[in-house]
């Protein structure tokens, strides 16, 4: 009996670090074809992570990056419609909310080739973030839908989504437990945070980015900052300067990023993915944003939302420091074997195709 293909779309950052457990438990039972859209394209946002995370070689590289989401997500679309009827897989896996998530979603169930996300279920129920729009969208055009928590299972329960629906746990955990070691030890262990902006609301209001940049300066403590390359063009037209706590770093490739989360007091992010690593590495969080998708961070005071005004991002940092949160002792992500718990589900779904 010839072993069933499928096709996973991966574009971006989080995508390659959820790859890496999720490839291999699939390439155990199933013929796989890697299809990068190239929506991240910096090599230190993309080539960085596939060399570290051994990842494996894609099978197609469809260098789209750039744009508007709107073209963007329209040339991916084009293109992966074209990959997916030379490849002819038998399923098509997309991971988190990208444009290339929702971009290889459509493409498949245009041509009848049915879908599995893998992070389904996840709500912000703020309309305004691309990312809610793509992973909603993704989600009513699944077969498959993969949820990290009970939350998510809920939301899609809400949205009368039942069918095809399970509770797997999350793959970043999974990667967070295989790499946190190898990230190896930190340097100077709690003596200073962490921070990163990158997303749109933030990156490209220039009021908006300078507010939260001077905030971040103002610190009672030495603030490491790998700057994504969009967010380092628009500080440079605004003519920033850090000239107290923040230290400008290069991008950070997915080891040096866990090293620096494991040995920092505090983390200050807009990234959904960080503000998970940060939890599951037991780092208080401040997120520069008004909703998260993560909900469970919440408790406890293990992250706090702080949106981008300075005295809310200040007063939330210093509770922070003031007051260690409580961690959960069982991670509401699961026990680390998701990805494998994925690759079973899919299986049992081809077997009645």
């Amino acid at each position: 009996m010839r072993r069933r293909k499928l096709l996973t779309v991966v574009g971006a950052r989080p995508q390659f670090v959820k790859a890496g457990p999720l490839c291999r438990a699939l390439r155990e039972r199933f013929r796989e074809v890697l299809v990068h859209t190239g929506q991240h394209y910096d090599a230190e946002m993309s080539d960085a992570f596939f060399e570290e995370l051994a990842l494996p070689r894609p099978d197609h590289n469809l260098g789209i990056g750039g744009g508007s989401h709107g073209a963007m997500t329209g040339q991916m679309l084009a293109a992966l419609e074209r990959v997916i009827q030379a490849e002819r897989p038998d399923l098509v896996v997309v991971l988190g909310d990208t444009n290339s998530t929702l971009a290889g979603a459509l493409a498949a169930v245009k041509l009848h080739v049915p879908v599995a996300h893998v992070e389904a279920g996840l709500r912000s129920h703020d309309w305004r973030m691309p990312e809610e729009i793509n992973r909603r969208l993704t989600d009513h055009a699944s077969a498959l839908l993969f949820c990290p928590t009970p939350e998510a299972v809920a939301n899609l329960r809400a949205e009368g989504v039942r069918r095809g629906v399970h509770q797997v746990g999350d793959v970043m955990l999974d990667a967070v437990l295989e790499h946190a070691r190898r990230a190896g030890a930190p340097e100077a262990p709690g003596t200073y945070a962490v921070a990163t902006v990158h997303r749109q609301e933030n990156a490209d209001d220039p009021e908006r980015l300078l507010a939260i940049v001077r905030c971040l300066d103002a610190l009672p403590l030495p603030v490491r900052f790998p700057v994504h390359p969009r967010t380092r063009q628009r500080l440079q037209v605004l003519g920033f300067s850090p000239r107290g706590a923040l230290r400008l770093l290069r991008p950070a490739s997915y080891l040096d990023m866990l090293r620096l989360v494991k040995g920092a007091r505090l983390v200050l992010t807009d990234s959904g993915g960080l503000q998970k690593e940060a939890f599951i590495l037991r780092v208080p969080c401040v997120t520069l944003r008004e909703t998260t998708e993560w909900v469970e961070t919440l408790a406890g005071g293990a992250n706090r939302l702080a949106g981008a005004e300075p005295a809310r991002i200040e007063r939330a940092a210093r509770a922070a420091l003031r007051r260690p949160p409580r961690f959960p002792r069982r991670s509401p992500y699961g026990d680390g074997r998701a990805a494998q718990r994925i690759a079973t589900r899919i299986e049992r779904f081809l077997k009645t195709r």
